[in-house]
């Protein structure tokens, strides 16, 4: 039995609100695939795709970060993964997904976007990132467009927090919260 900490009451009382369209608590995330582009592999210096499958996110905590293909969609909850990033997650339990939609992106900067896309799994070869050409993901998710959202899942891949939005500094500090409580019991 989980000890009920303040901390963890008030990331539950914060996430109840903060649940993105059809996107449950407690629940798997609505089944996606994403065989288009997709996963972006690097093996060496040579990039390629996979398909990506939301089943597949399971035996790690992740967050999942959902964005536009526009850099003020990225924008918009780039404080959430600065925090991550300074908080050194363990890479054997804990990875971040970013998801791309090319298909809301600003006419002409599909390219642009791929390169982008390409230079930050170079960056993060431990993070996943998937180049969602169709919008598959925010149409099975019903995410707004030119926006971004973010999920916190468990290890079973169960939603434990989701948001689409802007993270206040408040949500920011109960996702960070709940990911190291999420950590410490994986």
């Amino acid at each position: 039995m989980r000890k009920l900490t303040p901390a963890l009451i008030m990331t539950a009382l914060l996430a109840l609100p903060a649940l993105a369209h059809n996107i449950q608590e407690n629940a798997p995330l609505p089944a996606v695939t994403v065989d288009d582009e997709g996963a972006i592999t690097l093996d060496g210096k040579e990039f390629g795709y996979a398909p990506f499958s939301s089943d597949s996110l399971t035996g790690k905590v992740r967050v999942i970060q959902h964005f536009a293909g526009r850099t003020s969609a990225k924008e918009i909850n780039e404080p959430l993964i600065d925090a991550i990033k300074a908080g050194h997650l363990p890479q054997d339990k804990y990875q971040t997904v970013t998801i791309i939609n090319v298909d809301d992106a600003v006419w002409g900067t599909g390219p642009f976007v791929r390169s982008s896309a390409k230079d930050g799994k170079k960056d993060f070869p431990y993070s996943e990132v998937i180049l969602d050409e169709k919008g598959q993901v925010k149409k099975a998710w019903e995410l707004d467009g030119k926006s971004s959202a973010i999920v916190v899942l468990d290890t079973q891949g169960k939603v434990r927090f989701a948001k689409d939005g802007k993270l206040t500094e408040q949500e920011i500090a109960s996702v960070m919260s709940l990911l190291q409580s999420l950590l410490a019991g994986a």
